[in-house]
């Protein structure tokens, strides 16, 4: 395996992105429908779908697809999952784009992601353990750094961040909301899975996945 990959090799990490969210529709407008308004799932299929359909058939590298899908998400989509999510990956892509490396390595990976979840910081005040996004994402970033840091491989960083980002999408079954329509619940919000952390889920998975295979 190796352990980096090439920016300008990133067109199939987007796809698998777009692939996770089309195939996961039906579960995200399930989810939020238990204590949402039911429509996330049709406005994330929405935004990857036109993206799809957009730039589909063009060239583009990881950063670039990363900025395109987060103008359609900002621009294109209901609620404010569009601009939260538009936020993130615009982020990660300026952060690409910043940093002027062509090769990407765990390091510049975990500081990617890095960057979208302080994007994220920047436009909502919502922390781990509010029951949102944040609960799937932090903990993703946070398992990344730590093995920058131990300079485990690439490889096995992005099967630890899945696995961090899965429990942190879990652990929001058990909490309260404290944003969004669900807020106003209260207790009854607890014991179902916040629909933000399921779809932060399903692009990190898909988003890791994709990297895995341009690292083998």
């Amino acid at each position: 395996m190796k352990n980096s990959f090439y920016n300008a090799d990133g067109k199939n990490i987007i796809l698998k992105m777009v692939r996770g969210i089309q195939q996961n529709k039906d579960f995200l407008g399930e989810v939020d429908g238990l204590i949402g308004d039911g429509d996330h799932g049709m406005n994330m299929n929405k935004g990857f779908s036109v993206f799809e359909q957009r730039f589909g058939e063009d060239a583009f590298s990881f950063s670039e697809g990363l900025g395109n899908l987060s103008m359609i998400l900002m621009n294109e989509i209901g609620g404010s999952m569009g601009p939260i999510y538009g936020t993130i990956l615009m982020s990660m892509g300026d952060a690409i784009d910043d940093s002027e490396k062509e090769e990407i390595e765990l390091g510049d990976f975990s500081a990617y992601l890095e960057a979208g979840l302080e994007g994220l910081y920047d436009i909502v005040d919502a922390r781990v353990g509010d029951k949102t996004l944040v609960d799937t994402l932090a903990p993703a970033v946070s398992s990344l750094q730590k093995d920058a840091a131990e300079q485990v491989s690439f490889a096995d960083a992005l099967k630890h961040m899945k696995e961090a980002a899965l429990a942190g999408r879990n652990s929001t079954k058990d909490l309260i909301a404290k944003y969004g329509r669900s807020s106003r619940l209260g207790e009854r919000s607890r014991g179902v899975l916040d629909a933000g952390s399921c779809s932060c889920y399903i692009i990190l998975e898909a988003m890791a996945d994709g990297i895995l295979e341009l690292l083998s």
